[in-house]
């Protein structure tokens, strides 16, 4: 018996259907850039099949064992909607355009067309590479949990739904970008965060128009309040428990697909000198070191600048033997205070980025090697004095006690203005620096709340949230300056109620 020709007539706003032939002219024309576009022909009870991927995005175990084995070994007369209910893979959708639907082929979907039919199928089936969970790198802890989050979201997805384990975390899906598109997810608790914070990160995210998104940090960038500012306004981080721990106080948290790391927000400048380490230990260590970064952060800004205008315009504020172990130590160094201590900041600038750029072990020796080497060279030269090789040093040690990578960073490119404003007006060059960052940081907001809370405005009940910590017994009720829907973690009184065994 001969086969009738299929009459093709084309439904309202769709490609389909189409002829075998035709259908794959199209694909290779919108996929002329991709030579990897397999098409797989088959006929069953008199109808034609054709099955299309790009080789290298699916996954080829799921493809032969959930749909090529369902199509070729049941004696069915296939249509789209027999497929839909037969193939064991839970996410298929009807296409009826041609563009959308190669869209999800370069995407890692399977497409699979009945010829005769007003639309096709596609099946993601993507191949994801992504390593396991790992220790953290950037963000090193003594104790608390090692795990990092990966480049996978749906991996980071599901550590924050086991350690979080409540109907009440709420996660939103965005997907951003225009030519290269990436998967976003806004996580917080629906009963904690502020409406008006959850708001304005939707709409940011919403509004948000780029070609394509690579990282969680750049995102940031895009959607922070002043992207002129050298402070971070989000805090990026690579521990689960520490996005989990900021949920938990009514904040939000930001994941990117293809990202290890995500956003806080909002955040505060004291958020960056936190860390989930300071929770894990006993409360008066906890404080302690709390403090201790604070006090690294201003010698790590203000030392520096300090020895150079000391050095170049007040001696008599130095103590007369410091002052004649300073004569004896610069008596042989040709350059003024300013150009020394320049020079010095820059090699361990140099210093720290080569050893951040080689591999870890290469790294780590160069670093020190290169440190001891070159500074006793240096004096030996008669470049620059011991003592300020020792500044420079407890500096550049002071500005590595910052949990956040970025907020080092940033604290120690501010060192270099106010070593230049030292060198040419003295103290109060320094003094005026100072001013001049504290009134940036005043005006700075993250997501449109203070970055110098509680400092400023002053709020003396969110002090142990940020500098330093007191007993859980003591310390029951969330941070007020990010005003959570419920302020109480748990009745103070109770937390205070000690027992025995046998009463």
């Amino acid at each position: 018996m001969r086969k009738q020709p299929i009459r093709i007539k084309h439904g309202k706003n769709s490609d389909f259907p189409l002829s075998i032939e035709v259908l794959k002219q199209k694909v290779k024309e919108q996929l002329q850039n991709i030579p990897d576009i397999l098409f797989q022909q088959y006929q069953i009870q008199e109808k034609d099949i054709l099955i299309f991927y790009i080789d290298y995005q699916i996954n080829k175990k799921q493809l032969d064992d959930s749909l090529l084995d369902t199509i070729l070994n049941r004696d069915i007369q296939w249509s789209t909607d027999k497929i839909l209910n037969e193939v064991p893979i839970g996410n298929g959708t009807k296409q009826t355009k041609i563009d959308k639907m190669v869209t999800e082929l370069i995407a890692g979907a399977v497409g699979v067309y009945v010829v005769g039919e007003p639309d096709a199928i596609t099946y993601n089936i993507a191949k994801q590479e992504k390593r396991n969970l790992q220790k953290a790198e950037t963000e090193s802890l003594v104790l608390g949990p090692q795990v990092s989050f990966t480049e996978s979201l749906a991996t980071n997805l599901n550590v924050i739904r086991w350690r979080l384990n409540t109907h009440d975390l709420v996660t939103e899906k965005f997907i951003i970008g225009e030519r290269g598109q990436s998967e976003v997810r806004m996580v917080y608790l629906k009963t904690l965060a502020n409406d008006t914070d959850v708001q304005t990160m939707r709409q940011r995210l919403q509004n948000l128009v780029v070609d394509e998104l690579e990282d969680s940090s750049i995102l940031s960038q895009y959607i922070e309040d002043n992207s002129t500012s050298i402070f971070p306004q989000f805090y990026l981080t690579e521990l689960p428990d520490r996005l989990c721990y900021a949920i938990g106080k009514g904040r939000i948290g930001v994941l990117v697909d293809k990202s290890p790391t995500s956003i806080i927000a909002p955040s505060t400048f004291f958020s960056f000198f936190e860390s989930t380490e300071d929770i894990y230990m006993r409360w008066n260590v906890g404080s302690f070191l709390r403090i201790l970064r604070f006090v690294a952060m201003f010698i790590s800004v203000v030392v520096t600048p300090t020895y150079v205008a000391c050095v170049t315009f007040h001696y008599e504020v130095l103590p007369t033997p410091l002052l004649a172990s300073l004569g004896q130590s610069r008596a042989q160094v040709p350059f003024p205070p300013i150009i020394e201590a320049l020079l010095l900041e820059l090699l361990i600038e140099l210093l720290r980025e080569s050893g951040a750029r080689l591999p870890t072990k290469v790294g780590q020796t160069i670093g020190i090697v290169g440190g001891i080497v070159l500074g006793q060279a240096a004096v030996e030269a008669g470049l620059t004095s011991n003592v300020l090789i020792i500044v420079v040093a407890s500096s550049a040690l002071a500005s590595f006690t910052a949990p956040s990578y970025i907020m080092g960073s940033a604290i120690r490119v501010i060192r270099f203005p106010l070593i230049i404003i030292a060198g040419l007006i003295g103290l109060i060059g320094v003094t005026l620096g100072i001013c001049f960052f504290f009134i940036h940081l005043i005006r700075m907001t993250s997501l449109g709340r203070p970055y110098l809370l509680p400092a400023y405005p002053f709020n003396w009940k969110d002090m142990d949230n940020s500098f330093f910590r007191l007993p859980f017994t003591l310390s029951n009720t969330r941070s007020t300056s990010f005003q959570p829907k419920d302020m109480r973690r748990y009745p103070k009184q109770k937390a205070q109620t000690k027992k025995d065994i046998d009463e």
